[in-house]
């Protein structure tokens, strides 16, 4: 067993690099105040690439330097991202004060190289806790916007760990924003998508009389990673295409596949309803609105719900469970706009964290994956959205040079692991 060592060599607020125009505060769309968005979105994003790609200012600059002064920059375009959150989330008043206090950085050095540390692949050898940055003591994390850590490691790769309060951002909105500090850490003058603020213009229909709060529940939940190859998705595709004429996604069949899987481990009664929930971007449902050139960063989704009877699930196969997936994504438009009109009895955005629904997240479209720093993009991203009373699945990519999909799940107790395992490995 490798002895790690990482030492935190310094941690502050990063700034605006430029003085600010006058003092703002601004309001948050509809979605942005939905109060369970008011966590912590922990990721870490794994650089083993050694070689400069672009010519820094010096050639021996370092990663969290560079990064470093990127960020300062790139908060002048971004200011929410150093500002505050105030008022109240639960009567859903919150709103960014632009009040400039910066954004939270930490460097970091580790005694190893990443290959001592199987380049961060699982199980992690090094704790997350560890390259994930932490505000001082007593500092709520969920108040400041954006926290960032750059660990370098004795190969001269390095992790950048990320934390990001949903509220003011959603995934491809994140993404923007980090792929802009890329931009000015490869020496861009400006950004390639200006961001967009435009919280107005997201439907914001009648506050609905509030239900019974969520249970919090812990499930004990056990982690299990298994990757897909392509040529596996591909053919079930074919498959899929064959039978109904129709294409799926990958993700349709990673959802149905994990979603099937979990209920035969488990075994739910064969009457009992099931449910996956997964979160649909809506702003191509908002062009008439959202102004054309992008940039909009602000959370701009739906939770979309199926529900079927576990014995349906259980007993179908998998292109009929696929098909069950594929309704649900097809319903988006017409939910989405009776939710906006105010046409809904139940608020969509209250989620129900019970041991029969299943949250799926996918992190392969977001941009993640492109940013780069000026020494390549990332050969690894690790995303840690779980929490102990939610059943989750999270969509990725294994470590480069590999090719597939991830699937990364804590969705089963220990009980129903070896099972659930034995599913994952059998599409057919």
């Amino acid at each position: 067993m490798v002895n790690i060592t990482v030492t935190r060599k310094s941690q502050s607020f990063v700034v605006l690099s430029e003085p600010a125009s006058a003092a703002e505060t601004l309001e948050l769309s509809a979605i942005d105040r939905v109060p369970g968005l008011r966590h912590a979105v922990r990721s870490l994003h794994v650089f083993r690439n050694r070689d400069s790609t672009t010519r820094h200012d010096d050639a021996a600059a370092r990663p969290a330097e560079v990064i470093r002064k990127a960020l300062s920059r790139a908060l002048v375009d971004y200011r929410a991202f150093a500002g505050r959150f105030i008022g109240s989330v639960v009567a859903g008043e919150a709103c960014v004060e632009c009040s400039d206090d910066g954004a939270w950085f930490v460097e970091a050095v580790a005694d190893c190289s990443l290959e001592d540390v199987n380049g961060l692949d699982y199980p992690l050898i090094v704790s997350e806790e560890e390259l994930l940055p932490v505000p001082e003591e007593g500092v709520d994390p969920t108040s400041i916007p954006i926290m960032m850590q750059v660990t370098e490691f004795a190969c001269g790769g390095f992790v950048v760990g990320l934390v990001a309060v949903h509220t003011l951002a959603d995934g491809l909105g994140a993404a923007q924003f980090i792929n802009t500090i890329s931009e000015f850490a490869r020496g861009m003058g400006k950004p390639t998508i200006a961001p967009i603020w435009a919280r107005a213009l997201i439907p914001n229909p009648p506050k609905l009389p509030p239900g019974p709060p969520p249970s919090f529940q812990s499930f004990e939940f056990q982690h299990f990673t298994i990757d897909v190859t392509s040529d596996l998705i591909v053919h079930i595709k074919a498959e899929y295409f064959q039978a109904t004429g129709q294409y799926c996604s990958t993700f349709d069949v990673a959802v149905a596949k994990v979603w099937q899987a979990r209920a035969k481990a488990i075994k739910y009664n064969l009457e009992s309803e099931v449910h996956v929930c997964f979160f649909a971007n809506t702003r191509h449902l908002l062009t008439q609105v959202l102004p054309k050139d992008r940039g909009f960063y602000g959370n701009c989704f739906y939770p979309v719900t199926v529900t079927a009877i576990a014995g349906d699930v259980i007993t179908a196969g998998l292109i009929d469970v696929i098909r069950m997936i594929r309704d649900g994504k097809a319903r988006l438009p017409l939910e989405f706009s009776k939710w906006a009109a105010g046409d809904v009895k139940v608020d969509p955005y209250q989620l129900a964290f019970e041991h029969n629904v299943l949250f799926v997240s996918d992190w392969t479209r977001l941009g993640f994956f492109e940013v780069d720093y000026g020494w390549g993009a990332p050969n690894h991203i690790i995303p840690f959205t779980y929490a102990d009373y939610m059943a989750v699945a999270v969509l990725g990519a294994p470590p480069s040079p590999k090719k597939g999909t991830r699937i990364m799940t804590q969705c089963v107790e220990e009980k129903h692991l070896m099972d659930f395992k034995d599913q994952m490995k059998t599409f057919f």
